[in-house]
Parts: structure tokens; sequence; C-alpha cells
């Protein structure tokens, strides 16, 4: 049986598109537990938020991420231009992310470029790293035609 019994939430197996797709959607629902149902059950998973410091293991990621939920509930977050680096029991995905904010002049876009890191866990697919930077408007005009994996 899992550690952590919000796993049964992720999709079982599963594929790292899947489990990012999940996360992502956990992110716009503000569903800490979907969430953290996507993360590996692992001491040394680490999240790093845009301007923030490493956040390690379960109890710091999931304790910034319901502070973040607690600030305004969901977080709009679109991922777009994926790139991946695959094998067996790996994948690497760099996202640009498209963040909704609420600014005084109202609703503006801010643009973050993210690194996903999954590993193939005895539950499935389970993501170990989630580094996030703050992006600029130049990474929004990235050429969307160029392939969609690295090499």
């Amino acid at each position: 049986m899992p550690k952590n019994p919000a796993k049964m939430h992720a999709v079982i197996g599963g594929t790292p598109d899947e489990i990012e797709a999940a996360f992502y959607d956990a992110m716009q629902l503000g569903d800490i537990d979907k969430l953290m149902a996507c993360w590996a059950d692992e001491d040394d998973i680490a999240c790093i938020h845009p301007g923030g410091t490493r956040l390690i293991g379960m109890g710091a990621i999931r304790a910034a991420f319901e502070a973040m939920f607690a600030h305004g509930g969901a977080i709009h977050v679109k991922p777009e231009n994926i790139r991946r680096v695959e094998s067996l029991a790996s994948a690497v995905h760099h996202v640009l992310e498209v963040v909704e904010i609420l600014t005084p002049q109202g609703k503006d876009k801010a643009h973050v470029v993210a690194t996903n890191v999954y590993h193939k866990t005895p539950q499935g697919w389970r993501m170990v790293v989630h580094h996030a930077s703050p992006g600029t408007s130049e990474d929004a005009l990235q050429e969307h035609s160029t392939p969609q994996i690295l090499h």
C-alpha cells in the first residue's frame, strides 16, 4: 500500500504526459490531493517556485502549494510549448507556463519556464522535480513549429 493514500487520485501507471496533465489540472482546480498524487513518494523530491528556495520532501512541497491555494484558490496556469526528453524510466519536460495573474489594472499574463522531471516508480510515472523560473515575453514568442522532442 502506498505511504500516501492521495496517490490513488493519480493515473495508475500512466505516462509522463498523463501525470503532467493531472498536475496542471490540479493547479487549475486548486485540488491539493490531486496535485500531491502526481508526486513520487520519495524523501528527495524537490520543487522550486519562481524566485523561491528549494523545497525538499512531500511535506514542504504540500505546504507551499496549500499556501498558494489559500491565497486565491486555483492557480490559472496553462502549459504550452512542451519539449520532452524521455527514456525507459525517466522523462524531462521543459514547459512554458502561461499564468493568469490579477494586477491592479486587471488580468494579465505572466510567463514561467519550468522543468518537470518524472521517474517510473512501482506506482507508475510520478513527478520528482518541478523547477520553475520567471520567463520573459521572448519565451512566449518561441517558434512553435520546431520539433517537440529534444535530441
